[in-house]
Formats: structure tokens, sequence, C-alpha cells
């Protein structure tokens, strides 16, 4: 059964179907579809906003305070400065070192 659509005054006096449930709507009352796009659909059978349809985010680029360098750190040729400010002396079959402290 045809529906009469009284659209004076309205912004404009086109009548559009609903893309979705397929009645008639002046034209202001249909909106795109936040999904869609091309979609016109009424109020009724708007989506909500997928945010999975949104581009990825961009990785964050950190940069440390203190960073290790890409090279090897050069050592004391008898051995090498461990963190508490000890050097040790490896023996020549690399079994045994001795630790040299930094008191005397």
């Amino acid at each position: 059964m045809p529906v009469f659509l009284h659209t004076q005054g309205n912004p404009t006096l086109g009548i559009g179907i609903c893309s979705r449930c397929s009645r008639k709507f002046p034209l202001h009352e249909l909106q795109s579809d936040p999904n869609y796009p091309g979609l016109r659909v009424c109020r009724a059978d708007t989506d909500q906003f997928d945010p999975y349809r949104l581009p990825a985010r961009q990785p964050e680029t950190i940069t440390l305070p203190f960073v290790r360098p890409d090279t090897g750190i050069p050592t004391n040729p008898n051995g090498a400065i461990t963190q508490d400010g000890h050097s040790f002396l490896v023996t020549e079959d690399f079994d045994d070192f001795i630790v040299f402290t930094g008191d005397d």
C-alpha cells in the first residue's frame, strides 16, 4: 500500500528508500552508514562504527636513553673489566683465570 510522505518544509522535497529496510523516508532523514558509506539508511538501521575497519596503528619509534653499541667494547689485553671494577687474567689454556682488584 503506498504511503504519502509530506515533505513540504523539509530541506529537500526528495524521497529516498532505506537500503536496509526498503521503506520510504524524506532524504534528510537518511544518513550514510558508518561501515558502508555507499548505503543510505534510516536512523533505526544505522550500524555502530566498527573499530576493526580503522587502519592499523603505526609503531612508535622509541629511543632508549642508554643504548648498547653495535660493536664490541674493547677490553684490556690482560682480560676484561667487569661491572664492579675488577679485571681478570685468563691463562693460556683458558681453563683458569685470576681476578685482580683495583685496590693495589
